[in-house]
């Protein structure tokens, strides 16, 4: 880990202290820990009720904390206005270490299914079973072994590795996103609910009885039964709608929107209208902002690591990697504070450049528009083209538009293609491949590899072989598009790992909410509160922050990740 250790979080390794947190009978033991995981002094065990403060006194020593579940440690201290500076999160790097190819040989990756595969058993989002606040409950158990066996079983799988300091990044990054996930989920959105609602009346009428349909919803609901000449139609059936269009004289397969917009009928116009605001009522309408948002903030609740790509995901019923642009108004910026809002763009595209080393791409985007860039390199004749074909690229579509550019793109750009299409035919092998940190793909199921073997068995049949290969070419498309997706959630996380980092430090300790602080993420974009005389410096932090997570990620390679930055009132403006 000795890469991660000096980069991310800024503390040279030679003075790296380590730190286990663990329950016992009546308290919870601090126990300080030798690099190798070893026992390094005598175990201190401190009642609940002075964790934190215990916490805040070791902090001075920059320890790296060693638990099981950031949350079910993380969330009280913040509540006592404790922030540590790093830890090792044991869940999510035993998920990585289990599947990574980097760490397959290790005893770790080899052994029985445990407790510490929880997550991988479980869905995203599974709460931990205590909290900070019942730690003096919690029965006696082996956790104390336990966690100081797994932390060492990990840093054998670590040291094992076939690069080292490659996985020990992926780790330290991957922990490091579970403190800041923590931390935007304590600190929360600055969210003002009168502007919501007036975001909801102005697309939906006012705010209904329960149970009924607002008026504007309700309006456009007359008008599609009246196109349909269906009057007790229930749009929200997908199997009554597909029927009403029918016999319409309208032959769709399905009820999406994009397949919907190909059609020419007086109904569709108020078909779609209903869906976008149904959409709205559903997702974020009434319910949502009761649920979701109390004393001027929504507190998404982020699972790092919720994809299998490494992507997070979201749960709590708040969505908060799904906040669409029609609400974003009612997120408005405290008095005399801002928004500094950065996306990095055409981060997919980009991220492949770098994995394949592909100058000829790399020097595309080297002027800020990669996809004009692909345009003049003479691939592609427009910028949608550049954009289409690239799109096909990543996610493997091979027919249409993006199919007949491929040929030039490939020819154009022969690295960067040839690194997806050998990812792709990995996946239809049922092979597994690895991100640029090593995040590995899961394998297929038993009854993938059972279908395999029945489509090309000797007793095979066309339709067996046809099924096959569909199967294989839909993982392949998976593989394919997994190299470029956990490479680039790497990336994320070793920007915003590096931008908590910056921000902490021109803090002047103050606490985290009266300081610069993030409080958004979404793939490739954050979304930092701060002082409206701090923006400079902010957007400053955020564009360092990037360049720092491509050195990180790919060295001296002269790729760049260019980033969109505005500074607004509302989050609604930065679109």
């Amino acid at each position: 880990m000795r890469a991660a250790d000096t980069t991310v979080g800024g503390i040279p390794h030679n003075e790296m202290v380590f730190v286990a947190v663990f329950s016992l009978p009546g308290g919870v033991a601090l126990q300080r820990l030798a690099d190798d995981g070893t026992l390094d002094g005598t175990v201190r065990v401190v009642a609940g009720a002075d964790f934190a403060a215990a916490v805040a006194d070791l902090e001075r020593q920059h320890p790296r904390w060693v638990w099981d579940d950031t949350p079910r440690w993380y969330a009280g201290l913040l509540e006592a206005h404790v922030r540590v500076e790093r830890c090792v999160d044991l869940r999510l790097s035993h998920a990585i270490l289990r599947n990574s190819s980097l760490t397959a040989g290790s005893a770790l990756a080899t052994a029985p299914v445990c407790s510490w595969d929880r997550g991988a058993l479980e869905p995203p989002g599974t709460p931990p079973e205590h909290t900070l606040f019942d730690l003096d409950e919690v029965p006696a158990d082996d956790s104390t072994e336990d966690t100081l066996a797994e932390f060492a079983a990990q840093r054998d799988a670590i040291a094992g590795a076939g690069d080292p300091a490659r996985i020990g990044l992926l780790l330290a990054a991957e922990s490091a996103g579970a403190l800041v996930a923590a931390e935007m989920m304590h600190s929360g959105l600055p969210w003002r609910a009168d502007i919501h609602n007036e975001i909801l009346e102005r697309h939906l009428g006012p705010r209904p009885v329960s149970g009924q349909r607002p008026a504007l919803l309700d309006a456009t609901l007359r008008r599609l039964r009246a196109e349909l000449e269906a009057p007790t139609l229930n749009p929200d059936s997908p199997s009554e709608l597909l029927k009403a269009l029918d016999i319409a004289g309208l032959m769709v397969t399905s009820t999406k929107s994009w397949e919907l917009k190909k059609l020419k009928h007086p109904a569709i116009q108020p078909l779609l209208e209903y869906k976008k605001l149904a959409r709205l009522l559903a997702a974020n309408g009434w319910h949502w902002l009761d649920s979701n948002v109390r004393d001027g903030r929504f507190h998404p609740e982020y699972v790092p690591g919720g994809v299998v790509t490494g992507r997070w995901a979201s749960t709590g019923g708040g969505g908060a990697l799904q906040l669409p642009k029609q609400i974003r108004g009612a997120v408005v910026a405290d008095a005399g504070w801002k928004f500094v809002v950065a996306d990095a763009s055409q981060l997919e595209p980009r991220i492949l450049a770098a994995l394949s080393g592909d100058r000829g791409m790399v020097e595309a985007g080297s002027a800020g528009d990669l996809y004009a860039g692909i345009v003049a390199g003479g691939a592609v004749e427009t910028r949608d083209q550049a954009k289409v074909s690239m799109l096909g690229a990543m996610y493997g579509a091979t027919s249409g538009e993006s199919g007949r550019l491929m040929p030039q793109l490939t020819k154009t750009y022969p690295r960067a293609i040839a690194m997806v299409e050998q990812a792709a035919r990995a996946g239809e092998r049922g092979e597994v491949v690895t991100t640029r940190l090593g995040r590995s793909s899961p394998r297929p199921s038993a009854e993938w590899y059972a279908g395999q073997a029945d489509g090309y068995g000797e007793n095979a049949t066309e339709a067996d072989a046809s099924r096959a290969r569909g199967q294989a070419r839909s993982w392949g498309r998976f593989t394919r598009n997994f190299i470029v997706q956990g490479s680039a959630a790497e990336w994320a996380l070793c920007w915003m790992a590096n931008l908590r980092r910056a921000l902490h430090e021109s803090s002047g300790g103050t606490w985290i909410t009266d300081s610069p602080h993030l409080v958004f993420f979404m793939h490739d974009e954050v979304v930092v509160h701060c002082q409206a005389d701090r923006v400079d410096a902010v957007e400053a932090a955020v564009r360092t922050a990037a360049e720092e997570a491509g050195r990180l990620m790919f060295g001296a390679l002269p790729v760049t990740f260019p980033l969109t930055v505005a500074t607004v009132d509302d989050y609604g403006q930065a679109k």
